[in-house]
């Protein structure tokens, strides 16, 4: 089938398909919780399908998804995660899926969770004679470190090298992962998938004054927000602790909240100063985040960082780990960046951010105009271009590795 995939293709990577080109896509959470990663499964299928594709999605499902999906959904078996009873763990392919697979006739896999689901259909993939391209959207391997299981980190980073290695192209979301793959010798098989962020919704213009008086924001407080998934591997211990930190040195800062999730109860009790707004959507997102004055990011897990690029499309500046999702985005002056682990250095930029109007006003243009650059239908185009290559046989100039221009990298 690959080989009649090829010959559909003309010699430009960019032609198009003697007929629609059919993508099985397999993911761990498509749609039942709201996550960056689904978000951009979610933009990328809605791109694919204007290009004429077809898009069969597999992934665990709910009774209560946060979203309607893109494309057409197919459930697949899998059990919820201990401790973490809001994700599902996909248990492979019963004969039904292979069924339902073959019978889609994909000319590729794309795979975008390591779980054993993604697995599966690797193997799936290779007996089909369909190429494989595999996404990157998480540092799976760090989340051992935050749930009591540290000794699994070896084990998860030897099966995470296996996984991607079985692909044939490898996309990740910034050029600084981009070359820790490169430097694991997996040169020939990395490709960039960038993100992008609706600058309409995430705009400085919804600042709101109403707003922060609302949420008991005083006139003379700097409200810091943490914007995310509220999960311990978004850092909220380390997020608690700056907040302690700085309140006990006299730096007058407001704990905002910006988020739902399964660690919320733990984390109000951590930290009873904040003012917590629970899940938010569309325009009330947009005023939350905009009417923000500082964006302190601790998290060392993600990927990329969407929130991060929202916040700085709505404005704020942003404090972040020196990790390759924020030093991709935060750099030019966008952001500050600290060392991980280092929660002094930390302090220091969000106090030196608190202590200057000027300063901020400054980042805030900074942060805004570097947002530009990141825009959903570019990135989504990195992976149709991908796809063509793969499907097309065209190969990189001079042997290098496959690593096309991204939006701000």
């Amino acid at each position: 089938m690959y080989q009649a995939a090829q010959r559909a293709v003309a010699a430009h990577p960019l032609s198009r398909f003697e007929e629609p080109l059919r993508i099985a896509l397999f993911s761990g959470n498509y749609n039942y919780v709201r996550d960056g990663a689904n978000q951009a499964l979610n933009r990328l299928v809605e791109y694919l399908e204007r290009q004429g594709a077809s898009v069969r999605v597999y992934s665990p499902t709910s009774d209560q998804p946060a979203f309607a999906p893109q494309g057409t959904l197919v459930s697949v078996p899998s059990v919820a995660l201990p401790g973490r009873g809001e994700y599902r763990l996909g248990l492979g392919l019963p004969p039904s899926i292979r069924r339902d697979i073959r019978s889609f006739r994909p000319h590729l896999v794309h795979v975008s969770a390591p779980d054993w689901t993604g697995s599966a259909a690797q193997r799936l993939a290779r007996t089909l004679g369909v190429p494989i391209v595999a996404s990157l959207h998480t540092r799976f391997e760090k989340y051992a470190d935050f749930y009591g299981a540290r000794f699994l980190r070896p084990t998860l980073e030897r099966h995470l090298s296996r996984f991607y290695a079985r692909s044939d192209r490898v996309l990740v979301p910034t050029r600084a992962i981009a070359r820790e793959f490169v430097e694991a010798g997996l040169a020939d098989k990395i490709g960039l998938w960038s993100r992008g962020v609706d600058r309409t919704l995430f705009d400085p213009v919804r600042r709101s004054n109403s707003w922060r008086l609302r949420n008991g924001i005083a006139k003379d407080r700097v409200a810091l927000m943490f914007f995310g998934r509220l999960v311990r591997e978004k850092g909220l211990a380390e997020f608690a602790e700056v907040c302690d930190r700085l309140a006990a040195a006299g730096t007058r800062i407001q704990p905002v909240v910006v988020g739902e999730g399964p660690a919320r109860t733990w984390f109000e009790r951590r930290l009873p100063s904040a003012r917590f707004t629970g899940h938010l959507m569309d325009e009330p997102l947009g005023e939350a985040v905009a009417s923000a004055d500082i964006f302190f990011n601790p998290s060392t897990t993600e990927a990329f960082g969407n929130v991060t690029l929202e916040a700085m499309a709505a404005g704020v500046p942003t404090v972040g780990v020196d990790v390759p999702s924020g030093s991709a985005l935060l750099g030019q002056g966008a952001g500050l960046l600290y060392p991980a682990g280092d929660l002094d250095a930390a302090i220091a930029a969000i106090a030196r951010l608190a202590a200057s109007l000027d300063l901020r006003a400054r980042m805030r243009v900074r942060a805004r105009e570097a947002s530009a650059a990141y825009d959903w239908d570019s990135a989504s185009h990195q992976v149709w271009e991908t796809y063509l290559e793969l499907l097309g046989g065209a190969e990189s100039r001079d042997g290098a590795p496959r690593i096309a221009p991204a939006p701000g990298m």
